[in-house]
């Protein structure tokens, strides 16, 4: 059977049906990491993990939830070709310690201490989706991208729970003299004080296990699509300001060079500025398509300078959409 008719055939089967299991796939040794870090750090609770239909962990429920499709290195292929989320073994780990933070706040009810609230913030606050980060605050540490730990006090205590929680991460060295310190310090004082003792709160319900599944993995992909976010045609003069309008022997197409480093430059865009992945996929594919209508060009021998100016130019308008909800300030919505 080919990729395509397999491919087909997954997409049309129902998730539950999948026989999918933790056991075997390629989770199971990071489960194994994570726990393995969980007693090197003097935590006796392990959050249980099951699949589901993303990254997560209930609020107020010790578990964690993982994508289904990355217990099957088919499925995790159609991940890719659908949304172009390869994730890695070294991402995944992140994950896994980010959700081993809220479900250690949930397990020990951290949340409704006194002393948690006024570190991290009211575990009260509204959680708002459009967040907008102040980019390179020391007061918070720097895990998942999209300054995830300023979403929200919950938010910041996983993330904080997660860099302290890596063996990598040097944090007392690292936030040496930062605000995300102190919040660091707590965590690891809480971790010795309440991390030898059962948890207060036991796993009770999974949400959405993958069992519960019962629609296909073409539903799962339909369901989850966005549309793309509309970008003005305000850029075409920009971008003849930026590559070389005529073609000659020592041209190629800037479309071209952009299309090559396409995923680089959305990832390091939507890392740094905290802006979501598909609006800067969005814009640059965008702009990609103008270049081409344009028949823009790119000296050959210099084509590093082209691309060091185009992702300061995506990086400028993804600034203006974190701040005024517009690639352009002036754009009426």
């Amino acid at each position: 059977m080919s990729w395509h008719e397999e491919r087909e055939s997954l997409l049309k089967s129902p998730i539950n049906k999948l026989d999918l299991k933790i056991e075997g796939s390629a989770l199971e040794p990071l489960i194994k990491q994570l726990y393995a870090e969980l007693d090197r750090a003097g935590l006796q609770f392990k959050p249980p993990v099951y699949l589901s239909d993303e990254w997560g962990c209930p609020e107020g429920v010790p578990v964690i939830a993982v994508p289904f499709y990355l217990a099957d290195p088919k499925l995790s292929q159609i991940e890719n070709e659908e949304r172009e989320n390869l994730e890695t073994p070294e991402e995944s780990m992140m994950y896994f310690r980010h959700e081993a933070g809220h479900a250690f706040n949930y397990a020990y009810r951290l949340y409704e201490d006194e002393e948690w609230h006024r570190i991290f913030g009211p575990y009260s606050r509204p959680y708002i989706e459009d967040y907008r980060p102040n980019a390179f605050s020391r007061d918070f540490v720097r895990h998942i991208a999209g300054w995830y730990a300023q979403k929200h006090p919950d938010e910041d205590f996983a993330e904080t729970f997660a860099v302290w929680l890596d063996p990598d991460s040097s944090w007392l060295d690292a936030y040496q003299g930062s605000g995300a310190l102190a919040k660091l310090l707590y965590v690891d004082q809480v971790a010795k004080t309440i991390g030898p003792l059962p948890p207060k709160i036991k796993p009770s319900t999974f949400d959405l296990p993958v069992q519960e599944m019962s629609y296909t993995v073409a539903d799962y992909y339909q369901n989850e699509r966005r549309p793309p976010v509309e970008v003005p045609r305000w850029f075409d003069g920009d971008l003849k300001q930026l590559f070389e309008a005529r073609a000659s022997d020592n041209t190629t197409s800037a479309a071209a060079m952009l299309r090559f480093n396409r995923l680089s430059i959305i990832n390091d865009v939507a890392y740094w500025t905290g802006v979501e992945w598909g609006i800067i996929r969005s814009l640059v594919d965008h702009l990609s398509e103008r270049a081409e209508s344009l028949a823009l060009q790119v000296v050959r021998a210099d084509d590093s300078q082209y691309l060091v100016s185009f992702v300061a130019m995506v990086t400028t308008l993804a600034i203006n959409y974190l701040h005024h909800s517009a690639f352009v300030p002036s754009e009426k919505k």
